[in-house]
């Protein structure tokens, strides 16, 4: 039960004590609450709601406290996972976006269609976002913030001053970003080594994202100019089709082709087309990450989203999720040409330490005002990197740190708490206490040691 809460903030073994209660979970998951977070479940002793809407209940009201233990009326691992994984979502029951007719015949002409046309039917396909009121837009911290309840309850239950844990990203960041390209066309490729100076210009390297088939060559010249340069290569898709999880055996041919492509280019991480993911499928690909899962989709032709500012493993690859709006959806959807929706959603995630994870293709910032807007994002995470002390990172070294610190532990000796572990030079010491109701995180100094007799967990 406490397996969820542990990989995210890697706690010391027994730190907090949390379990389901005994009686039968309901037959068919639900809606209900943890707090004011909406989830999805099965819950003990009652059917929960079908629906997002109305009221719902909150099962923090139905948590028993036996002998310093949380009895709580679900499986916190089901939960997370029906979030983290879309299960929530109607995609995840094998209906797929590219499963009408008119959708297919959309993506079948859709290389040789006018942006103006283009945008002009996806606008009208999302037409009713706003409304939706789960996942939370513009930034779902759901996941985020029922880990935060669960810490202050177990802060409240167990009589705990505070409760150790190791820092989200290396040397003490605050919070990380990550800048992605996706090239879609050739003009998008070739004006790849423009976006590479406009990269460096602000002091930020990139991964981008290459479709290995149809949509251009790819020579091998190219990929050896993107790494030359200190940048990342990624594959994406197999031929940008819309088609790739449309179904089982077909997506495991393609999975086989991509799987080549990714040794091929030396290629730690994948990117789907279009962001569309089955996730239960991705046992499939032979990848480190994968970058294919927006934190709340409204916006996307597949809806749904992670509800997390954080990664998280699904199987064996980590998931790197997309946090932040694309560029195109900003531009041609949102008719926005300014960075007011980007700078809200990084305050927002900052608030929880999280993931700024960004997509800009080159084939959509050749013009001016795009190319401008660009370049104002790069120059706030510049800002950010400078003065908030974010880390801004590629990919892969995500990859890297985000499994090094799943291997970490928090061991105690009579001088405190300490980090064992590969890469653990880089790992910080952090604490969560409470303060007027509110979970409260903060940062040990490297040379310092807390005697951990003041952060005793007293004995059930």
């Amino acid at each position: 039960m406490i397996e969820p809460l542990s990989e995210y903030y890697r706690l010391p073994q027994a730190t907090v004590r949390f379990a389901t209660r005994t009686e039968p979970l309901s037959d068919l998951p639900g809606y209900f609450k943890v707090g004011n977070e909406t989830v999805y479940g099965q819950y003990c002793g009652r059917r929960p709601a079908n629906s997002v809407r109305g009221g719902l209940r909150d099962a923090l009201q139905d948590a028993r406290i036996e002998n310093g233990t949380a009895q709580l009326p679900f499986s916190l691992e089901q939960v997370v996972d029906n979030l983290r994984l879309e299960r929530y979502s109607p995609f995840s029951n094998g209906h797929s976006p590219m499963s009408s007719m008119l959708s297919g015949m959309y993506y079948f002409v859709r290389p040789v269609l006018p942006v103006d046309v283009r945008k002009h039917l996806q606008k009208i396909r999302l037409s009713g976002w706003e409304e939706l009121s789960f996942p939370h837009w513009p930034v779902d911290r759901t996941v985020d913030n029922v880990f935060e309840q669960l810490l202050l309850l177990a802060l409240n239950t167990q009589g705990l001053e505070k409760i150790p844990f190791i820092w989200f990203w290396p040397d003490g960041a605050s919070s990380c970003a990550v800048m992605t390209h996706d090239v879609e066309t050739k003009a998008g490729r070739d004006f790849c080594e423009t976006i590479m100076d406009v990269d460096d210009s602000f002091g930020i390297k990139a991964s981008f994202q290459v479709v290995p088939e149809q949509r251009y060559e790819v020579p091998a010249s190219y990929l050896d100019l993107i790494r030359d340069r200190g940048f990342e290569v990624n594959v994406q898709d197999l031929n940008h089709d819309g088609r790739l999880f449309r179904e089982r055996q077909e997506f495991l041919a393609r999975a086989a082709r991509i799987n080549a492509y990714g040794r091929q280019y030396r290629a730690s991480g994948f990117r789907s087309a279009i962001l569309y993911r089955r996730l239960d499928w991705y046992d499939a690909l032979e990848f480190s990450y994968d970058m294919s899962v927006p934190n709340v989709a409204h916006l996307d032709p597949q809806r749904g989203g992670c509800c997390t500012v954080m990664p998280y493993f699904v199987g064996k690859m980590l998931e790197i999720p997309v946090t932040a709006t694309q560029d195109y959806t900003l531009f041609h959807i949102l008719n926005d040409y300014s960075i007011d929706l980007w700078k809200r959603q990084t305050s927002l995630i900052m608030e929880k330490h999280g993931l700024m994870g960004f997509i800009v293709h080159p084939d959509y910032v050749t013009g001016a005002p795009e190319r401008k807007v660009f370049e104002d994002l790069l120059e706030h995470m510049a800002e950010l990197r400078n003065e908030k002390k974010v880390w801004v990172p590629l990919p892969r070294e995500v990859d890297s740190w985000w499994r090094q610190r799943s291997e970490m532990h928090l061991v105690e000796d009579e001088n405190g708490w300490r980090i064992e572990g590969p890469g653990s030079d880089r790992a910080r010491i952090a604490y969560a206490s409470q303060q007027d109701g509110r979970l409260v995180l903060s940062i040990e100094e490297p040379s310092k040691r807390v005697p951990s007799a003041r952060l005793a967990i007293p004995a059930s």
